[in-house]
């Protein structure tokens, strides 16, 4: 990879590690439905000047924005607003490279190689290290939410497949307004219109900075250049990066919130990274799929 690129491989893990902590800030002032409608209607506004991509159709849009974007983001949001740290958030979405690889070999038969076995083998022993922590500073019913995400995340990165030639920028415009729409009428069937208005109304600028650095820096431009390295470079040379997100998300929670983590917990998570780890930088056969 050129200097300039791996530079902007740096800074988008960590845009995207600081988006945990941003979207936890706006949590505080939004509820989860609406923060993550925001979100979306945010990063959707290129729509009004880009047409929706010719080569995706509109079920296959819908689909791939119910599951990369809606069922990803809104299970982080809730799960957050119901207590999962922000660091921990931010390990366990990253696992969704587990997912992917194994929802491939289930689905579409592409096996594993042995050093991609050893890894999913290593990450699930820290998920379960992880899991012997839940229940103490939050429930068991958030970290099963919180888990959607990355198996949605996977789900997603699947159906992106027979996307790939459609300009990423004008996509990621169209999936995020598929987005935007539902979860801003859900917003107003649980939450009222009034409700709705006053949260939106009453927003600190803290809150509003958060919401436009989550919305158009972190969904919006971020994920068009992760799209254009992924265009330019084989996946294995791009996707490692993204272990860098968890770190930079687990340090500036600890810097911002005061996240502690005690030593079941540590270790599993550096179990799961370390399993990731070897999943993504094992040799992988040419038609496994982009986990990025």
């Amino acid at each position: 990879m050129k200097p300039a690129d791996v530079c902007i491989a740096v800074m988008v893990a960590a845009i995207w590690g600081l988006a945990f902590v941003a979207s936890r800030l706006a949590l505080d002032e939004l509820p989860p439905e609406l923060m993550t409608a925001l979100r979306f209607a945010i990063a959707a506004l290129p729509c009004l000047i880009l047409r929706k991509p010719r080569q995706v159709s509109w079920p296959l849009l819908i689909a791939i924005s119910f599951t990369l974007f809606l069922g990803q983001f809104l299970a982080q949001s809730i799960a957050i607003a119901h207590g999962v740290p922000v660091g921990l958030t931010s390990v366990i979405v990253q696992s969704q490279a587990l997912f992917t690889i194994g929802l491939a070999a289930l689905l579409f038969g592409e096996l594993p190689s042995r050093m991609q076995s050893a890894g999913i083998a290593i990450a699930a022993i820290g998920l379960l290290m992880i899991c012997g922590t839940v229940g103490y500073d939050f429930s068991i019913t958030a970290f099963a939410i919180l888990m959607i995400s990355p198996v949605s995340f996977a789900i997603g990165n699947l159906l992106l497949r027979p996307a790939q030639g459609a300009p990423m920028f004008d996509l990621f415009a169209w999936l995020c307004l598929c987005s935007a729409v539902p979860l801003l009428v859900l917003s107003l069937l649980t939450l009222g219109a009034k409700p709705v208005w006053q949260s939106l109304s009453q927003m600190s600028p803290t809150g509003i900075v958060s919401m436009l650095f989550v919305g158009a820096v972190s969904t919006s431009i971020a994920y068009w250049l992760w799209g254009r390295l992924l265009r330019d470079y084989p996946a294995a040379q791009v996707v490692p990066f993204a272990l860098l997100v968890p770190f930079v998300g687990s340090a500036a929670s600890s810097i911002v919130f005061g996240e502690r983590f005690g030593s079941l917990r540590l270790a599993g998570m550096i179990t799961v990274i370390g399993g990731i780890a070897v999943m993504l930088l094992s040799k992988r056969p040419k038609t496994m799929p982009k986990v990025g």
